[in-house]
């Protein structure tokens, strides 16, 4: 698919660029600062797996959930009040599973009500509608009050070369994402990270991404949440020609990650682990960096990278907080005078 540059944009409309948790309660910052049917969240698909035979989009379930008001709120993925009971009872055949078999998986934990939406998703597929379709029919039925578009509808796997055993020299060998993140609960030093497939962004994402009047980048992994969608052809072209409408809000605030280890992984492939490494990462795409007054020294050097700086309170403890970083995201950019909720 050839991208263009948007020739024109949809006044006050804002495409958010997403991972999963982070974003996540961004655009439930978003939500209560804007009016919602402005909002479009472009949704990382590189860690999508299967499991149980069953299609799995983690980051796409967990924006749907969290905006429907049905996340897991001490976990921060899966649905509130879930039980286990499929998974417990897959346990009965785990002593019967022949040697390299990989039915039954228990790492992997698919809660009893989560195990709905991927039965659902799964059969869509099979049926041959597109991901695109079935997150939109998925957003229906949660109620979900802004737009969800999968960042492509082809596949697109992460993969993350670890280090195993490296007191002892090390084993360096490539696992997916969700190997690394759940299986090996990214506890093994990262050599690499790469995206397979040959995927497109889809039709529906690059319309979103060229007619918003802001692009927020939000806060996630910028390796593993968002660099799977500037993977994808044409993608980084495509925000550098918008770059004075984009802003990126900051992961890492105080040199740590939030959640999740994108502080790790930028020190082991070769950035640095604070606001100023975020900054080298996005500058070619982003004209804003937003970041908590915790990293206001770093100023300086994120200018020097060729940013201009925000400084708010990032670390979305309460709504309220979460809602005015979302005001001074989109208010930072070209397209500042868009109506808010105050």
């Amino acid at each position: 698919m050839t991208i263009h540059s948007a020739s024109h944009t949809k006044p006050g409309s804002i495409t958010v660029i997403s991972g999963g948790v982070g974003a996540a309660r961004f655009l439930r910052g978003l939500i209560d600062a804007v009016d919602a049917a402005r909002i479009t969240a472009v949704v990382n698909t590189g860690d999508d797996t299967v499991l149980h035979g069953l299609s799995i989009s983690p980051d796409l379930d967990t924006i749907t959930y969290t905006l429907a008001g049905a996340i897991d709120p001490e976990r921060g993925w899966g649905l509130v009040d879930e039980t286990w009971r499929s998974m417990e009872a897959l346990g009965r055949y785990v002593s019967v599973r022949p040697d390299g078999s990989s039915a039954a998986p228990q790492w992997f934990n698919l809660g009893d009500q989560d195990l709905a939406t991927h039965f659902y998703r799964t059969a869509r597929l099979d049926e041959g509608a597109t991901l695109t379709q079935i997150t939109e029919e998925i957003r229906r039925a949660w109620d979900v009050p802004i737009c969800l578009v999968p960042m492509s509808d082809d596949r697109c796997s992460t993969i993350v070369s670890v280090i195993e055993d490296p007191d002892a020299g090390g084993t360096e060998r490539d696992v997916s994402f969700q190997d690394y993140f759940v299986r090996l609960r990214h506890s093994v030093p990262v050599s690499g990270v790469r995206f397979d497939g040959d995927a497109a962004l889809s039709a529906t994402a690059a319309t979103a991404i060229q007619s918003a009047a802001t692009i927020v980048i939000a806060p996630s992994n910028p390796l593993v949440s968002i660099g799977p969608l500037r993977s994808l052809g044409g993608v980084d072209e495509l925000l550098m020609s918008r770059r004075d409408d984009v802003v990126a809000v900051s992961p890492i605030v105080g040199g740590a990650a939030l959640k999740g280890p994108a502080d790790r992984m930028l020190l082991e492939l070769g950035h640095e682990p604070t606001v100023v490494g975020i900054a080298r990462i996005y500058a070619p795409i982003a004209s804003v960096l937003v970041i908590d007054p915790i990293d206001t020294h770093h100023i300086g050097e994120i200018e020097a990278a060729g940013m201009r700086c925000v400084v708010t309170p990032s670390v979305m403890a309460t709504p309220e907080i979460a809602r005015q970083l979302a005001l001074s995201t989109i208010r930072s950019v070209a397209d500042s005078h868009q109506p808010v909720r105050e």
